[in-house]
């Protein structure tokens, strides 16, 4: 142990290069991120990690998730237990003031339909941003690229074939067969 807490005392950071010439590799940062965490939440005079390094409990979105499931699930059974509950049995516990039961049919009713129209809705929005089938903009439009031909003399030389679109006489050609 007391080899480790001199070695820590003895550690002095690398002479600085010129950031222009060096190029270090992700695993390389991420290990000298840990060897420079490790050195600056090391307490020398108690032989362990410093309350910085020390882990602070759960991260406030798990807390989160567990609150909002909690309440998830209490809400649930408080909601089926004033649809189920009969009103006399409710009025016998001293509760005389909740909603309609109706409204347990309802609410529900309302959002299944709610998410169907909207899903509805949303695909016939859809349907009419896209153009028809015989509009010229479906074949082509303003990134379209023509593909380019090369002389067949320079056949030997021939660069790989850039990125164009299939004109539409050439796929009628290749799945029809010359016309």
């Amino acid at each position: 142990m007391d080899n480790v807490v001199r070695k820590m005392r003895e550690w002095s950071p690398p002479p600085p290069a010129s950031p222009s010439l060096v190029v270090h590799s992700p695993r390389q940062t991420v290990s000298r991120l840990r060897r420079r965490r490790a050195h600056r939440d090391w307490d020398p005079s108690s032989g362990s990690p410093s309350f910085a390094a020390r882990d602070h409990g759960p991260k406030p979105s798990e807390v989160y998730g567990f609150v909002g499931s909690i309440t998830t699930v209490i809400a649930t059974a408080v909601y089926l237990a004033w649809a189920y509950t009969p009103e006399p049995c409710l009025r016998s516990l001293g509760i005389t003031y909740y909603p309609s039961k109706y409204w347990a049919l309802a609410v529900p009713s309302f959002v299944i339909v709610a998410v169907a129209l909207s899903m509805v809705i949303y695909m016939g929005l859809n349907f009419l941003a896209t153009p028809p089938p015989t509009s010229f903009s479906t074949i082509f439009d303003e990134n379209s690229r023509e593909r380019i031909v090369f002389s067949p003399a320079l056949e030997e030389e021939k660069p790989i074939d850039p990125i164009s679109d299939i004109s539409v006489v050439q796929t009628n050609n290749l799945m029809f067969g010359k016309t």
